[in-house]
């Protein structure tokens, strides 16, 4: 077999594979010999049809099987002999075909790009240093009472936060529309969920009543066919409702598995809950801020084959966050809206794989088996939980992936300019909220891993 490449544009590259004639006639000739022993034809005696008549009938077909075979398994030996790195698929253009003569295609394909590591003492992090305060804890204990709290019928006006219940009637023109009609439907005053001005206009308004909403809907209105027309709905308020926050009792404490120890051990537990959640916090904030340093300085040239790759991960996970629509077509999710984030993210997997490499990193069993004790322990029975990792090699094996990336992030941040803030507990928790493109948890394609051993 004979090779020859060349560097085409960026990272893509041409390989022209020439395959000596005999290996493709061999085959052929050897798979028309099995099919002469098993094939019937009128004429002749099971396994006695000669070669030559089922090579005139099936012989352009085998060839074409045992062709196509010998072209993937000699670009397999191709890119091995040349020592390159293939990102995704090559694209296959036969050349030469012709029997008897050496078989001769041309394969086009991508590399992986070369990557210098950058020094990271470039990198500034800013760690955010928060304390919990009695007055966080009150906070949140008020944030668990209205996240249930329910709503009792009153005999008064509405006022905002009440729940109402209505029946309304929209008309466009004067004509009904589809999804512009209800009855009986249950709506919080200050909710925001119908369009503007319809909520606000049944403030003030008492069960019985009936009003007439003169309004027009949001130009960015998600139906086009109402997008800024005006509309009237005919709105009759059924019953006013306010809000009622449960009472700091035992019923309210067992809701949340504690049974014994009254508002102490509640706020024990509301607190040990915060302290979970502000670590998890800083980690991220601080994660963000080295995934930002990364891409910032490091100039990465990303294979368009993996961003391809990449984009079609995403637009999956955005099918699935639509609860999997059967009546959506993917297709109609355009791949700008997916570029730019997929862009990123197959830089950053590319550079921190580069950076396990060049370190030899590997997972440590001791922090592989914090972080799952770190998972488990919010659930009732954490030394089950912990079996239950350790007994599922896939599962275990994202933990690895995890433990090895914060390997990495720990690195970066020893070797970065580091500084520190105190903020305030709810300011940490923004704090480590990414924007929507910050979000680099790669489609698994180029996650994570451990350096090979060369042994």
């Amino acid at each position: 077999m004979q090779v020859s490449i060349e560097t085409l544009s960026g990272l893509e590259m041409r390989m022209t594979i020439e395959v000596p004639a005999d290996k493709i006639e061999s085959q052929v000739q050897s798979r028309l010999q099995e099919a002469a022993k098993t094939f019937h034809m009128k004429g002749f005696r099971k396994g006695k049809v000669p070669v030559k008549v089922i090579k005139n009938r099936f012989g352009e077909g085998v060839r074409q099987e045992v062709v196509g075979e010998v072209m993937s398994q000699s670009w397999v030996e191709a890119v091995t002999q040349e020592k390159v790195k293939p990102a995704g698929q090559p694209r296959i253009e036969p050349k030469r075909l012709e029997e008897g003569k050496n078989l001769e295609f041309i394969a086009t394909f991508e590399v992986y790009p070369e990557i210098e590591l950058q020094d990271f003492s470039a990198i500034e992090i800013e760690k955010k240093l928060a304390d919990i305060k009695d007055d966080d804890i009150d906070k949140m204990i008020e944030t668990l009472r209205e996240q249930r709290k329910s709503y009792q019928e009153v005999e008064r006006a509405s006022q905002e936060g009440d729940q109402v219940n209505i029946d309304f009637t929209g008309t466009i023109d004067r004509e009904k529309f589809e999804g512009g009609e209800a009855k009986g439907t249950n709506l919080v005053l200050g909710s925001k969920r119908m369009i503007p001005g319809f909520e606000d206009g049944l403030v003030g308004l008492s069960a019985g009543e009936e009003k007439t909403l003169s309004l027009t809907f949001p130009e960015d209105y998600h139906s086009k066919d109402h997008a800024g027309k005006a509309v009237d709905f005919a709105v009759t308020v059924n019953t006013v409702s306010e809000s009622v926050l449960p009472e700091l009792d035992d019923d309210f404490f067992s809701s949340f598995d504690i049974s014994e120890g009254g508002l102490e051990a509640f706020r024990e537990e509301v607190a040990s809950n915060m302290a979970r959640e502000l670590k998890n916090a800083g980690k991220n904030n601080i994660k963000n801020q080295v995934i930002e340093g990364l891409l910032k300085t490091h100039n990465v040239e990303v294979p368009k084959s993996l961003i391809a790759s990449e984009v079609n991960a995403l637009r999956q996970q955005a099918m699935q966050q639509f609860g999997g629509v059967q009546n959506i077509d993917p297709s109609m999710l355009p791949n700008d809206l997916f570029t730019g984030q997929a862009e990123r993210r197959v830089a950053l997997s590319l550079i921190m794989n580069e950076i396990v490499s060049s370190n030899d990193l590997k997972p440590e069993p001791d922090a592989v088996r914090a972080l799952v004790e770190e998972m488990a322990e919010s659930y009732e029975k954490p030394e089950e939980v912990v079996k239950w990792y350790y007994s599922d090699k896939e599962q275990l094996a994202n933990i690895e992936a995890l433990a090895l990336e914060e390997s990495v992030i720990d690195m970066i941040v020893n070797a970065a300019k580091v500084s520190e803030a105190n903020v305030s507990y709810e300011e940490a928790l923004q704090a480590s909220t990414p924007q929507p493109a910050e979000d680099e948890a790669g489609s698994g394609d180029e996650e994570l891993e451990p350096k090979e051993s060369s042994d």
